[in-house]
């Protein structure tokens, strides 16, 4: 039904559009086949968004990790972080910093106690205030990835802002880390690691489109990257299938 809706779409934009430009000599369910047809009949624009709408879902990756637990560090440098740069157009990435912390309301606002201590809690609420304010994975991953990836995760932070957001003052990031705003944030994180069934035994706890197994962690941990690609179900990208597109080469001969 949405593709016949589409289609009657572009015919009537066509239409619209066949006083001044030359008439298209294919039928309209075949507009977006190819490139070559869509530019033929000046339907592109059109079809790039229909082709998008029409693709398979990425895939769902959620990592519940601790800031400072270094498990969690390298699972986040080594694998998650490489792997959504190279297939981020097929997977989405949600980072849940507070694993194995616990929480207390003393009446005005929440506790938090970390199992590395209080640095540990500080860095779960600078991370998740960076991901707040930023609010876009394609501007805090790399900010994290930095933090992650450095010798000290904490002091770290206002520089790894400065380096890939310097737009973003610091002050705005420790003014949510110490009010009402990180508080809420932070328990919102809590709420979703309690949540979590089966619940989480261990950090960093992965699930993959909102489903956790002892099987998927595994393969997860010893290579997200292959795990990513073969879950997802749409055309593979070129990353996953190690293909190469043949392109002319034009050669000045001697």
């Amino acid at each position: 039904m949405k593709c016949v809706l589409f289609v009657s779409v572009l015919v009537l934009w066509a239409a619209k559009e066949s006083v001044c430009k030359p008439a298209c000599r294919y039928p309209p369910s075949q507009w977006c086949s190819s490139y070559e047809i869509a530019v033929s009949c000046q339907v592109e624009k059109q079809c790039v968004e229909f082709n998008r709408s029409q693709s398979e879902a990425p895939v769902q990756v959620s990592l519940y990790y601790e800031s400072l637990c270094p498990g969690c560090r390298g699972f986040l440098v080594m694998q998650l972080f490489p792997t959504w740069i190279l297939l981020m157009d097929i997977m989405n990435v949600t980072l849940v910093p507070y694993g194995n912390a616990q929480e207390k309301f003393d009446g005005k606002q929440w506790q938090f106690t970390c199992q590395h201590g209080e640095e540990e809690c500080l860095g779960n609420m600078i991370e998740t205030c960076i991901m707040d304010i930023l609010g876009d994975a394609n501007k805090y991953f790399p900010v994290l990835f930095c933090m992650e990836s450095s010798q000290d995760v904490i002091k770290s932070g206002e520089a790894c802002l400065k380096l890939y957001e310097p737009t973003v003052q610091w002050e705005s990031i420790m003014t949510c880390v110490k009010g009402d705003q990180g508080n809420k944030l932070m328990h919102a994180n809590a709420q979703l690691t309690d949540a979590l069934k089966p619940a989480h035994q261990y950090v960093p706890w992965v699930t993959l489109n909102g489903e956790h197994t002892d099987a998927m962690q595994d393969k997860a941990m010893s290579s997200l990257f292959n795990l990513v690609c073969s879950t997802y179900k749409g055309e593979k990208p070129v990353a996953c299938t190690g293909e190469t597109k043949t392109k002319p080469t034009t050669y000045c001969m001697n």
